[in-house]
């Protein structure tokens, strides 16, 4: 693969995964969301297997098949249960902000993450350092999405977006992640999930819903 090719793919592949962060607050229905999710998952596996043939490491091939089993196949197929579960509430009916200020609050976090990045960029300028924003930018939004969802599932495509994202910056920092490292992250974060899941079915059979702000109630 030529520098040019390599260079245009990688850049391509990350657009990509900034593009699915940004859909992710424009679209509230859970069942869309998953599917971004794994279309970002898709993205990131992309990024992993670029790596591996510009740089020839086998490890990072198998980063990059693991990535596409575990984001693009499993986590969707676990989220897509959890949203089973929650049953006719199946959209993010009232975040705490709404469309269009949340594309606002990304452009601004997508500013913020070039602005901190710029001397991590300087560091080592290369093409995969310098998309490294761009995992920072996921990583923001990710967070934001945590903290601005109201109903558990979307709090937790919210974690597994900032999981990317640092994912991401892992890939295009350091030219990808030893394969031990990054099974033992993969495992963390399918337990996460699944422990998030029966937590998100307890609160359905429990409340009737997974609206979190529901739960403040029981201090009353």
């Amino acid at each position: 693969m030529s520098e040019t090719t390599y260079v245009q793919l990688l850049y391509l592949a990350c657009g990509g995964l900034l593009l699915t962060s940004v859909l992710m607050l424009w679209r509230r229905e859970l069942a869309v969301l998953i599917r971004v999710f794994a279309v970002q998952g898709f993205a990131l596996a992309v990024i992993a297997g670029l790596a591996a043939l510009h740089h020839g490491g086998i490890e990072l091939g198998a980063v990059a098949v693991g990535i596409l089993v575990l984001r693009v196949g499993i986590l969707p197929w676990l989220l897509r249960r959890a949203v089973a579960a929650v049953g006719p509430a199946s959209r993010e009916t009232r975040p705490l902000v709404n469309v269009a200020a949340s594309l606002l609050v990304a452009a601004v976090l997508t500013l913020l993450a070039y602005a901190v990045s710029r001397p991590l960029v300087e560091l080592a300028p290369a093409a995969a350092t310098s998309a490294i924003p761009i995992g920072v930018a996921v990583v923001l939004i990710g967070f934001f999405v945590l903290i601005t969802r109201r109903r558990a599932p979307s709090q937790l495509v919210g974690f597994l977006l900032m999981d990317n994202g640092i994912t991401a910056v892992g890939l295009l920092t350091t030219a990808g992640v030893a394969l031990t490292v990054e099974l033992g992250v993969a495992l963390d974060v399918l337990l996460a999930v699944l422990v998030l899941q029966i937590l998100t079915g307890r609160m359905r059979e429990t409340f009737g819903d997974t609206d979190v702000a529901e739960l403040r109630e029981l201090h009353d």
